[in-house]
């Protein structure tokens, strides 16, 4: 078993102990995590801060994320807002659909990303079937606020779920949605497509904005539509909006972690752009260790760990004695 006091240090005088622009903080012990200063004092926004961005138009950044590792490197990146949503189903598990995933995983999910990233807004997703009625959006609701930290909760429809929305409202949620490309109605949509495509389409998806707003809620996402229908559903409204695939206008833009990282690399929606390739780079580097580990390359001396010389003679007269 680890000795916990054998791998404490004493980092008080430590002249290493703040290098660089970083400070090194404990954590549990034995570990040390290093952030930014200036992330460490990263202050987390409220929802009246969003409402008041939309209004004097200052552009927000919206990731959606499912894990406490990426979670960190948004909240160090200065990332104003996670969505733990359940694309997370896909991304994560490897599902073809957003429907699958359970409210159980949603919850431990939430609480990961709390985790890793306790000063940025959270908004996290109830998952599909779990508020199909008011009642039951309200309850599942108020369990992911209470047992998960989030900020927010978002449900998915418009004009549709006007009678969901108030009543989570009136319960004292803070509850957002989803139009355009709702991808729990997916079936209903014959696919993962672009909405909005006729006038008759795009109106609707208007509407749904304006309902929203209507039944209480603080804010909606805008999917897969044209940046033309996205521009009049954000103007339609006074809360806050945010667009994935809906164009540049609106205050807020959302991607998903997975895919501006290239991490999530099966397939890439037309709006997502990667502003990394971290699939080649990790590929790359697990095969780099098969070869090493074949090689007997690793581990070598700089990546073990060594007996002082007194206590290695001792063992070695033990086993001797055997």
């Amino acid at each position: 078993m680890l000795n916990k006091n054998a791998v404490r240090q004493n980092r008080g005088n430590d002249p290493d102990f703040q290098r660089d622009g970083v400070s090194h903080k404990k954590i549990d012990m034995q570990f040390e995590i290093s952030q930014p200063q200036a992330m460490m004092a990263k202050t987390k926004l409220t929802i009246p801060d969003l409402i008041k961005r939309k209004r004097d138009k200052e552009r927000v950044v919206m990731v959606a994320i499912a894990d406490f590792l990426m979670a960190g490197w948004a909240e160090r990146a200065g990332v104003d807002v996670i969505g733990v949503g359940d694309s997370l189903s896909m991304v994560t598990y490897g599902h073809e659909t957003t429907l699958p995933v359970t409210l159980e995983q949603m919850i431990e999910h939430t609480k990961a990303v709390r985790r890793g990233a306790p000063n940025t807004f959270i908004l996290a997703c109830l998952p599909y079937g779990t508020y199909s009625t008011r009642d039951q959006a309200v309850e599942n609701a108020q369990i992911m606020m209470k047992d998960c930290g989030a900020d927010a909760i978002k449900i998915q429809g418009g004009r549709d779920m006007f009678d969901t929305i108030q009543a989570m409202s009136k319960a004292g949620l803070p509850v957002m949605s989803h139009v355009g490309l709702a991808p729990h109605f997916v079936h209903k949509f014959g696919g993962f497509k672009m909405q909005g495509r006729t006038a008759e389409d795009a109106l609707k998806i208007i509407d749904d904005g304006k309902a929203v707003q209507e039944a209480g809620a603080y804010g909606f996402e805008i999917e897969a539509v044209p940046y033309e229908v996205g521009k009049a559903a954000d103007e339609a409204v006074d809360i806050f909006t945010f667009s994935i695939g809906a164009g540049a206008y609106g205050n807020c833009q959302l991607l998903n972690g997975a895919d501006l990282v290239g991490a999530f690399d099966s397939f890439k929606p037309k709006f997502a752009k990667r502003y990394g390739n971290v699939s080649e780079v990790a590929t790359n580097a697990l095969k780099a260790y098969c070869e090493d580990v074949r090689s007997s390359k690793f581990p070598d001396a700089e990546h073990s760990y060594k007996m002082k010389e007194e206590e290695l003679q001792k063992l070695k007269a033990i086993l001797k004695e055997v």
